[in-house]
């Protein structure tokens, strides 16, 4: 076997080589035509929500009796990060958040376990509370959503039609599930007037337990006769609205039909407590999730085809609109990286044809094609999907896979040019170089290994990145030893003056020249090598002005408009607010559709967003612009119109960003026991971020306190008339809020009958004192006659991290302006203020400042792993400790092209650039073993150590430069992409430099390191 040849089997078995070739490149288009089509990669959400409801209590009561408690238990759990929760009154909600460490397999388990350990108190929590209930399904995208609306349809009639619809789009294929958005429960109203009823002598809870008695399901017995069994059915359910209305009730030996003494009607749920608009219009929502091996390309195809025979059907009128569509999101997007793939393949071939010539450029030109393919191949059988990771990852690394075949062909051609036969050229490249090849690849690949790593959300989105680069490197290694020898035989021809050009080769001018250049490197090297030393100084200096960025901002043209009104206000007034932000939308000729949610933030129809929980003050806009400049003038205006338009709102214009969700870039926290000392320091916090040029839209995340009504009892006065606490809350819950009394059930529909007073009693704030509560004697007394009636203000919204109260101060950053770098800006401005904070008080740099420093932390920690497996590689091709140590002394070299490319094009430094300047250590180091393996063998051919110093870079250099300038420019189309941008960016110039310092550097390096000295005449001197 150490003599075996791959190449030369490969060649002596052509009929089976020609074979595989067919079977990769059928394999490579089934493939393509297979493979999964997604806009993101898989990603876990590592956010579990733990709901409970708390009715009546305000929210410090929910936070000490609800929230606090579950916490307590919920911190017992393996493998935590942080809880964080809010307080409102009424509802307790806590984010649980695991380790980022955690693997994704494990996160199921750990949400079963949050289940169980809150199961095991869930009987200590107070009486009246509801729940906990737990949401653990954040990672579901709808892949499509359609609107329904139309002009004269109530809710109830598109929830009729929605419901026949997604009925029918289960049954296409790869549909998981349809969800419909936006439904409003029918009710039915019972109102009735405090005087109405006091002219009748009646009580308003005598008349609901009336209702509530009539409408029960119990059943009425079966008569078993002795042929068959006859079960017993009763009449007199509810079945209408009027049936209702004609209800006789009997109460103190008097009997009325309600609607002698009450209103009843049909409606929706009122106040409402999530809706959707489309277009100024009220609509339903029909929400589309795709099983996960689906391809959303064809899922859309198909939707779009059954909508279109379903739509005939569909009553007269009524529209269906497409809301979000993920299929023709990505259709754009593979065509736009297509049309990149297909720009930095040309950029390839041409630098191969241009470069190798005609016949030699074919070989490369086949071979890319042949990698390619068998590189899909290999993601179909791994589960890799085709998405912006995988896609980039696939430009980025073509410009890499051509390195083997270009060292491969170029030999075999320069050997058929010095007169070999084409058995003898096309089998030479393996024994020379091939495992030095290897060694290289296996390299470059260790470059990339910290991203396929790293433990962490970012990582987990990029992975795609180390495992694409990974098999195609890998592939393109053994395509240079088995399909380019195999090309190379079939297509190049011999040299009949074989002799003459070897002997001519390298004797040009410009050899001759680039040959004195080496020898003077050599003869200067220390002045080179201090001159390398410097300008990797100013490249550092330089990476540290560099601007800073976690991940970019998507290239959509959606832009998402929160409002947020004054804590407490009610859902008319928020609607009332999107309602007039659709309108000056509407006439943006800019914006080509508006979808308003009013209660809640939007569905998931991007995998990246941050979902906005129910909140009745909030409503969130999404505008799809016409395209990406639409998207900023609209935005500017949207900005704009909030400024001038909407006093008393809170808003936000965002683009949609790309990694893991984060939803302020700009975020500190403050944490403490006492929020009063809290809310003070929030405040300093607040003041120095507001004085930062860099920041707009200043928040905090505990808003204003909000008013309520607080009655104080008289307990004694409420014994006498005999009325207790819980006799009141009940009164005042059914006159205000309604209470049930029953449902009237139509087909397979539970319409609720809520019994309440009648709307202008509910809604007169100043009527309070005057509503009629019921006696133990049966009389009405007012309000006013035992309460005493104050205005409080009162906490909105309590939000605290590990059980401590925490403030965040949040704000976006102005446009042109990096988060991570204002927030660097920040820090130092808010040391006075940390200094001064009494013992058990904390400001926490938190945004992307934390969620960067937390993805590099998991990258960087594979480092040494990385310089182990490097140092492994190096010395199993190298056998030798001091020159393994010397090539490894090059990797950093990248930074300094990396730094000033940066720099020049104004890319940030984030995530992928790192990612790419980690790589480009691997790529240096793969020249530095070829060039350092060359000077070995020219040295065991008898050449002095100074000589086959110069030679060896001399022979090298055509393969060298070909190589880089093949990955430079391939680099070119891949850096205009949004997200892939910096990191090709910085593997150009880190290239482009690090070539340079190869031909130049290097040399002068290893005649220093081993203290080279030129030969005297017949003298050869022996570095080892």
């Amino acid at each position: 076997m150490k003599d075996f040849n791959l190449s030369e089997w490969v060649l002596k078995h052509r009929s089976f080589t020609g074979f595989l070739i067919a079977l990769v490149v059928l394999g490579g288009l089934f493939a393509y035509y297979r493979l999964g089509r997604q806009e993101d990669p898989p990603f876990t959400f590592r956010v579990m929500v733990v709901k409970t409801l708390y009715p009546g209590a305000t929210a410090l009561e929910v936070e000490q009796q609800l929230t606090d408690r579950l916490e307590k238990k919920i911190q017992e759990l393996p493998n935590l990060d942080y809880l964080r929760s809010y307080s409102k009154p009424g509802e307790s909600v806590i984010f649980v958040t695991p380790r980022e460490d955690t693997p994704p397999k494990e996160i199921p388990e750990l949400w079963y376990q949050v289940r169980k350990k809150v199961d095991d108190i869930r009987m200590t929590l107070p009486p009246g509370s509801i729940g906990p209930f737990f949401n653990d399904e954040f990672g579901d995208t709808y892949s499509l959503i359609y609107a329904f609306s139309g002009q004269g349809f109530s809710y109830a009639d598109l929830k009729l039609a929605a419901d026949s619809v997604r009925q029918q789009l289960l049954r296409v294929k790869d549909v998981e599930k349809v969800d419909l958005i936006g439904v409003q429960d029918e009710k039915i109203f019972v109102e009735f007037s405090d005087k109405k009823l006091a002219e009748l002598d009646l009580d308003a809870t005598a008349v609901a337990q009336a209702l509530q008695a009539q409408n029960g399901m119990a059943p009425a017995g079966t008569v078993f006769s002795s042929l068959r069994n006859l079960p017993i059915r009763l009449t007199g359910a509810f079945d209408s609205a009027d049936s209702v209305a004609n209800l006789a009730v009997r109460i103190a030996n008097r009997t009325f039909k309600v609607g002698d003494f009450a209103r009843v009607t049909r409606g929706y749920i009122d106040p409402a407590e999530f809706k959707m608009r489309f277009n100024g219009k009220p609509a339903l929502g029909l929400g589309v999730t795709m099983n996960k091996k689906g391809n959303v390309i064809e899922l859309g195809k198909a939707l779009e085809d059954a909508l279109a025979s379903i739509a005939t059907e569909l009553p007269l009128g009524m529209d269906v609109e497409p809301v979000a569509n993920q299929a023709h999101v990505v259709k754009n997007q593979m065509a736009e990286f297509g049309r990149t793939f297909f720009e930095a393949l040309a950029t390839v071939l041409v630098v191969s044809f241009l470069s190798l010539g005609w016949r030699t450029g074919s070989v490369v030109a086949l071979t890319v094609p042949l990698v390619l393919a068998a590189t899909l191949l290999v993601m179909l059988l791994c589960g890799i999907d085709l998405q912006r990771i995988s896609l980039g990852a696939l430009i980025l690394a073509l410009g890499l896979l051509v390195d083997d075949a270009m060292i491969a062909v170029e030999m075999m051609a320069r050997k058929l040019e010095e007169g070999w036969d084409r058995m003898r050229a096309a089998t030479y490249a393996y024994s020379a170089t091939a495992f030095p090849m290897l060694t290289g690849t296996l390299i470059t690949i260790a470059g990339f290994l910290p991203v396929g790593l790293a433990q962490s959300s970012a990582g987990e989105y990029t992975v795609a990145i180390f495992q694409v680069v990974g098999i195609s490197l890998i592939l393109s290694w053994i395509g240079a030893v088995v399909f380019t020898p195999y090309l190379g035989f079939l297509i190049l021809k011999v040299h009949a003056n074989g002799d003459q050009a070897a002997h001519d080769l390298f004797d040009t001018p410009f050899y001759n020249r680039l040959r004195r250049w080496v020898d003077a490197c050599v003869a200067h090297r220390k002045k080179i090598i201090i001159a390398t030393l410097a300008l990797f100084g100013l490249g550092v200096m330089a990476l540290a002005h560099v601007p800073e960025q976690f991940f970019p901002l998507s290239n959509r043209p959606e832009v998402i408009v929160d409002l947020w009104l004054p804590e407490g206000s009610s859902f008319e007034q928020t609607e009332a607010a999107a309602k007039r932000m659709e309108a000056l939308l509407a006439k943006d000729e800019d914006v080509e559709h508006v979808a308003s949610y009013v209660g809640s933030g939007t569905p998931r129809f991007f995998m990246l967003i941050v979902q906005q929980l129910a909140n009745t003050n909030l409503a969130e806009l999404v505008v799809m612009t016409k395209d990406n400049a639409a998207r900023e003038r609209v935005m500017q205006h949207v900005r704009q119109a909030l400024s001038t338009d909407f006093p008393i709102v809170r808003g936000r214009v965002k683009r949609l960003n790309v990694g893991p969700p984060m939803d302020y870039p700009l975020a500190f926290r403050v944490l403490g026991e006492n929020p009063n000392i809290v809310r003070g320091i929030a405040e300093r916090v607040a003041e120095v971020v507001r004085d930062h040029p860099g920041t707009v839209d200043i928040n905090d995340d505990w808003h204003d306190r909000m008013p309520s009504f607080r009655l104080a009892l008289d307990q004694d006065r409420a014994r006498a008339l005999g009325v207790s606490t819980a006799s009141l809350s009940q009164a005042l819950q059914a006159h205000y809020t309604g209470i049930p009394v029953g449902q009237l059930r139509e087909q397979d529909k539970l319409i609720d009958i809520i019994w309440r007073a009648s709307p202008e009693l509910r809604t007169a704030a100043n009527e309070l004192p005057d509503v009629a509560v019921s006696t133990a004697k049966g009389k009405s007394v007012s309000l006013s006659q035992f309460v005493k009636f104050e205005t409080v203000f009162e906490d909105g919204v309590r939000w605290r991290r590990n059980r401590f109260p925490a403030i965040s101060v949040r704000a976006d950053v102005a446009d042109g302006k990096m988060a991570p770098d204002v927030a660097a800006e920040i820090v130092p401005k808010l040391k006075p203020i940390q200094d001064s904070l009494p013992a058990g008080y904390f400001i926490e740099t938190g945004g992307s400042k934390e969620d960067a420093a937390t993805a590099q932390k998991s990258i960087l920690i594979w480092i040494p792993l990385v310089l182990i497996v490097t140092l492994i590689l190096l010395m199993m091709q190298l056998q030798n400790l001091s020159r393994t140590f010397m090539v490894f002394s090059t990797a950093p070299l990248g930074v300094i092209g990396a730094a000033f490319a940066l720099l020049l094009f104004r890319a940030p430094f984030g995530f992928v650039a790192l990612l790419g300047i980690l790589a480009l250590a691997g790529m240096i180091m793969r020249n530095s073993v070829i060039l350092v393996d060359q000077i070995e063998q020219d040295e065991k051919s008898g050449l002095d150590t100074w000589s086959a110093i110069v030679e060896s870079t001399v022979r090298r250099f055509r393969p060298i430069m070909l190589t880089a300038a093949a990955a430079i420019l391939a680099m070119i189309p891949l850096s205009r992409n949004d997200f892939f941008g910096p990191q090709a960016i910085a593997i150009m110039g880190g290239l482009t430099v690090a070539t340079a310092l190869t031909v130049f550097f290097l040399p002068a390096l290893y005649a220093a390191w081993f203290r080279v000295e030129r030969a005297s005449a017949g003298g050869h001197k022996d570095p080892s």
